[in-house]
């Protein structure tokens, strides 16, 4: 099993297949524009710059079920990363990343890379690392700047 099996749903509304992204080392983070951590998506922003020419990508999933701190429509999240942040990486729509609703991609991500004491997700600004092969190879807790993590980047690029 990989992410490649799953589809979402682009923040303009066009399905995407993940299997577009075959090949890519991926981060795929559950955002959130009115979030302590939403200066973060100046720092992944920094990174797909750094690594996108290499073979890197960064999908962001806003998601409001971390005390309603993305409550926005798509269009008003779309803009609100763009102007913001430069945000040039792919967002997709609105999901649950948690819970009965989850999106299928995220239950996935969760059981194939535990968090530090549950496999749940439990707040905005989780990022789980994709090899090019579509396997998750790591997961970074909120608190972790995405300035931190070239290493893991540049290892899963070179592999």
């Amino acid at each position: 099993m990989t992410v490649y099996q799953y589809s979402a749903e682009t923040i303009d509304g066009k399905e995407k297949l993940l299997s577009d992204y075959k090949g890519k080392v991926l981060l795929i983070v559950n955002t959130a524009s009115q979030c302590g951590f939403t200066p973060q998506f100046d720092r992944l922003q920094k990174l797909y710059d750094t690594y996108k020419d290499d073979g890197f990508d960064i999908l962001g999933f806003p998601c409001n079920q971390f005390g309603n701190q993305d409550p926005g429509t798509n269009d008003e999240i779309q803009s609100f990363c763009q102007k913001n942040y430069g945000v040039t990486f792919q967002m997709f729509s609105k999901v649950e990343v948690k819970g009965e609703k989850a999106h299928p991609l995220f239950i996935y991500l969760t059981e194939h890379a535990k968090g530090l004491m549950s496999n749940q997700i439990k707040w905005n600004f989780t990022k789980f690392l994709i090899n090019k092969q579509g396997e998750v190879i790591d997961r970074f807790a909120p608190q972790t700047d995405p300035a931190k993590i070239h290493k893991e980047i540049e290892s899963a690029l070179k592999a």
